[in-house]
Order: structure tokens, then C-alpha cells, then sequence
């Protein structure tokens, strides 16, 4: 099925509930136009803060650094602050991924959730920054090593706090994307650059968990966690 040039109408039809394991629901949200695999992290507390993760080009569920996102939905859900891990329905296709970020907001919503951020890699960077300027549900965006096409909406997303994290030995894009969203972004923003660190984090995973953690709690809940 190709990508949708007709995007009016996306709609949610139902969820699949695949399995639940240790506290993580494997579910398919069924669309109009294609299923969105997710996997998403129960806290016990109602109407709690959340987080939507998004991949790169080819979407995955895992994230950089070694699986930044399975690990990182893990401890958040400690501190009651639920997870949305989600791979696109049409990775690579900009306008596509945005919707399916916007659904996943909108499920967490459905939730009974409040205080959504969405955090992209590389491509989805560019997707949760489109994301985040067209929705009012979501409180903050998170972009790492992003790219700079797509995120013409960056300043848009203001007065809801931005968040920048690129190495400076990025082999893929280098750290003057990063730099270039940042300046053309308004307040609330934050940049963090990480020396000899590549595109996918992984030289300063330690770094990168700590200060992404502190944001997102700090953001969400008012809670550094420490």
C-alpha cells in the first residue's frame, strides 16, 4: 500500500491489544489507511504524563544508543510518566509519519494522559517538530541528531519548550542542523551538543539518558528524578 496523498481523513478505527508482557502492551492501532505498531508502557497512575517516541528514516521501536527507547520508557515509567513507542506505517514519508505521531498523541490522550512529549531521531526530528506545532496536547519536543528538512514549523512550536541533541562528530548529519533549528526556533529552547559523539549517540549514550531523563521529568511532571 502506498503512502497516503489524501490526508483529510485519517482516522482511528480500533485497537488491537497483540500481548501484554511486564507491564507493556504490544498494540496495533488499526487507521484507515494502515495499521501504526506500537508498544506502550502502563503506569498505574491516571491521567499521568507521557512520552511518544519516534524512529529515523526506516521508524523501528528501539531508538539510538542502544535501544534509547525501550530503556529510557522503562525508567520513566518508575517515576509514573507513560510511553508511546511507535514505527510509522510508511517510514521515510514525512507527511505520513507526522499523522502517525499525531495519533499517538491523540491515543495517549484517549488514555486519559496530559503533558505529551514526542521525541524523534535523525528523521524524526524533522517529524516531531511538525508534529509538535500542530497539535495542543503535546507540551514539549525532543529532536536528536535531527535533520533540518521538514522543521520549517519550528517556530511555531513556541511557547512549548524545544529540546536539541546532536554530536558533533555526526557522520550523517552533521551538528549544524541542530545548531540551524535552534536559531531559526523561539523560547523556550535548549541546545546540548556532545563532543566526538556520531549520529547515533552512542559514544555519549551515558550523557545523553541523563540529560534526556532530567528534561523529560522536569518538563512533564516538574520532577528531576534525582
Amino acid at each position: 500500500m502506498p503512502p497516503k496523498k489524501d490526508i483529510v481523513d485519517f482516522s482511528l478505527l480500533s485497537v488491537e491489544n497483540v500481548a501484554t508482557n511486564a507491564g507493556v502492551e504490544e498494540l496495533l492501532l488499526h487507521t484507515n489507511y494502515g495499521s501504526i505498531t506500537t508498544r506502550y508502557h502502563i503506569t498505574p497512575a491516571e491521567s499521568s504524563p507521557a512520552v511518544v517516541w519516534v524512529g529515523g528514516a526506516g521508524g523501528g521501536l528501539d531508538g539510538p544508543a542502544g535501544g534509547m527507547y525501550p530503556r529510557l520508557a522503562h525508567l520513566l515509567s518508575q517515576t509514573n510518566i507513560a510511553s508511546l513507542r511507535l514505527h510509522y506505517r510508511f517510514p521515510n514519508h514525512l507527511a505520513d509519519c507526522v499523522l502517525d505521531t499525531l495519533m499517538g498523541v491523540a491515543y495517549l490522550v484517549s488514555r486519559g494522559h496530559s503533558n505529551i512529549a514526542i521525541v524523534g531521531h535523525s528523521f524524526g526530528g524533522a517529524v516531531v517538530i511538525s508534529a509538535g506545532a500542530q497539535s495542543p496536547d503535546i507540551t514539549g519536543v525532543v529532536a536528536m541528531s535531527s535533520q533540518t528538512y521538514g522543521t520549517d514549523l519550528a517556530p511555531k512550536l513556541s511557547p512549548r519548550p524545544l529540546l536539541l541533541l546532536h554530536g558533533t562528530a555526526d557522520e550523517i548529519l552533521p551538528d549544524t542542523c541542530s545548531r540551524n533549528i535552534y536559531a531559526r526556533a523561539h523560547e523556550p529552547k535548549e541546545i546540548k551538543l556532545y563532543p566526538n559523539c556520531r549520529h547515533g549517540l552512542d559514544e555519549c549514550r551515558d550523557q545523553v539518558d541523563h540529560d534526556l531523563l532530567l528534561w523529560l521529568r522536569f518538563t512533564l511532571a516538574g520532577n528531576t528524578g534525582e
